[in-house]
């Protein structure tokens, strides 16, 4: 007798994922890409030397994708030990951009320090200069269709 699969076996689970290494990084970078965010939703808390990311984010490790159409999650990218934070080609005094991120990498410096860069689309980006890489990227809601009821297309 077979069983018929019910509406949990095809959920996955949400994404809690960290990279202290550049290779964990691209993995974490690859998931992150094309998530879009309020220009509100960037938390930098010095003294925490913490940067964080409220990010509405594609599942782009989906399976069941054919199955219920594309989806996107609120996730929370948080970077810790960020001792400077700096932005280019970003209007912060506009509280109504809307901000996508393409890619999250590391530029290594001496003994674990370095940059973490975070480009945006529309040639804008963040870099944070950090003591040691340690990035967490943390699925926060349920998934919900996205808006756009699409994949989103990359560019390269």
């Amino acid at each position: 007798m077979t069983e018929d699969a019910k509406f949990e076996d095809g959920r996955e689970a949400p994404l809690n994922l960290g990279a202290m290494e550049a290779e964990d990084l691209k993995i974490l970078s690859s998931l992150a890409q094309d998530a879009v965010f309020p220009i509100t939703e960037m938390t930098w808390q010095p003294t925490k030397r913490r940067f964080g990311l409220l990010l509405n984010r594609f599942r782009w490790e989906d399976r069941g994708r054919e199955r219920h159409g594309p989806e996107r999650v609120q996730s929370l990218l948080v970077v810790d030990n960020v001792l400077r934070v700096a932005s280019q080609g970003i209007d912060r005094s506009d509280k109504d951009t809307i901000l996508s991120l393409l890619a999250i990498t590391f530029e290594p410096g001496t003994e674990g320090a370095g940059h973490l860069l975070l480009t945006l689309a529309g040639d804008g980006a963040l870099r944070l200069e950090v003591e040691a890489l340690e990035v967490t990227l943390k699925d926060v809601t349920r998934p919900y269709r996205a808006p756009s009821g699409k994949v989103p297309h990359h560019e390269g």
